[in-house]
């Protein structure tokens, strides 16, 4: 036999295309949030995206969540596998799930991330020529679960703290502590699931950006000793309440984790050393228990939720009345939102006004195009985290 290519041999394999190796015919790809070997959902070269589930004898499938304004009607095709294909949604990250007459369900084919209260299926979608949370070949650090007991709750609570490339390895080293917190419906999870967080860090230190610091990760939600609600887990009036009453999560964090994460880890255990930011809800509490506990903050994050509003004199318990006392205490109060956010654009825009009026240092940032979602979120960290500690 000629030796050579077997084109008998080959040619089923090219009758086949694409497809063959992962990638169908019409250039659609797998998303990279689904599970292993999952061919759907599936995200076209101009950002469609294709949502199929297998449910033989249902009468109706909707896809809904936050990917789609509203809930979307699915069809019915052969095999009993429902499918439906909407326009390109924004980039980032978006919360999704099936309803199977009237049932919600999770997407088999994608990962689940805990969002509205329970493991919700998601989709990450990349926005072309942003990868500054991608994990890269730079050193990494660890993110840790660390148990521990409050007293404050008569509870075990779990944090996830991240620790910055070389901690284990230089064991004179002290670092600067970031109190990081998530929105409603998330947890202790969502910074670094969601978030990527750890690879913000990484991909910032790695680049000289930050400086190395411990980032600590908890729930956001806390009871009483004794209860089982937890009414004053948020500040009282509301997003923008010009009132900060205390929180049993704000105990939480002042007695119990912050004496935690000082005795446990090698931290600069000092005001001077430590921040607090959050996304949200987040935002609403690291203004409430930053403010209320300037002895142990001089940093604050606030993305997307809490700004600053009403009498400066009276309100926030008084810590905007003198500012050139603030601006010596605090170093940093930065205040982000999403362009696609209106009536946090408008109230960013107010609290920026009011602040600069008074003498406040403060900075604001937008994130371009971005909603109410991880995406920018992403960005507001990767804003924050080279102006703390420096």
């Amino acid at each position: 036999m000629r030796a050579g290519v077997r084109w008998h041999l080959l040619l089923p394999i090219l009758m086949l295309g694409a497809s063959a190796f992962g990638q169908d015919a019409d250039d659609s790809k797998p998303a990279i949030s689904n599970l292993m070997n999952a061919k759907h959902p599936r995200v076209y070269p101009d950002g469609r995206v294709a949502f199929r589930l297998v449910a033989t004898n249902a009468a109706k499938v909707q896809l809904a969540g936050a990917i789609t304004d509203k809930p979307v009607d699915m069809t019915k095709g052969e095999g009993g596998a429902w499918t439906v294909t909407i326009p390109a949604p924004p980039a980032g990250f978006h919360y999704y799930w099936f309803t199977v007459d009237g049932l919600q369900v999770n997407d088999p084919g994608s990962d689940t991330y805990f969002g509205y209260g329970r493991p919700t299926s998601g989709i990450d979608l990349p926005k072309q020529g942003e990868d500054f949370y991608f994990p890269k070949d730079v050193p990494h650090g660890q993110v840790r679960m660390q148990w521990y007991f409050s007293r404050t709750t008569s509870a075990w609570r779990r944090a996830m703290v991240y620790t910055p490339p070389g901690y284990d390895e230089n064991s004179e080293a002290r670092y600067p502590v970031l109190y990081l917190q998530h929105g409603a419906g998330e947890d202790e999870t969502g910074w670094t699931r969601q978030g990527h967080a750890n690879f913000i860090m990484d991909n910032l230190l790695a680049r000289k950006e930050a400086k190395p610091m411990i980032v600590v990760m908890d729930k956001g939600y806390a009871y009483q000793a004794g209860t089982n609600t937890a009414p004053t887990n948020r500040p009282s009036g509301g997003m923008n309440s010009s009132v900060l009453s205390p929180s049993t999560f704000e105990s939480v964090v002042i007695d119990d984790l912050i004496p935690m994460i000082d005795r446990t880890f090698r931290t600069l255990p000092d005001r001077k050393h430590r921040a607090m930011a959050g996304l949200s809800m987040g935002s609403r509490q690291a203004m409430q228990i930053a403010l209320r506990n300037l002895d142990k903050f001089s940093w604050i994050g606030l993305f997307s939720g809490a700004t600053v509003n009403g009498d400066l004199d009276t309100g926030y318990n008084g810590v905007f009345k003198n500012a050139k006392e603030f601006n010596e205490r605090v170093h940093l109060l930065y205040v982000g939102v999403g362009a696609a956010e209106p009536r946090l654009m408008d109230a960013l825009k107010s609290s920026d006004d009011l602040l600069t009026k008074r003498g406040i240092n403060h900075v604001t940032f937008t994130s371009e195009g971005t909603a109410h979602e991880w995406h920018s979120w992403r960005r507001h960290l990767h804003d924050f985290a080279p102006r703390v500690f420096q």
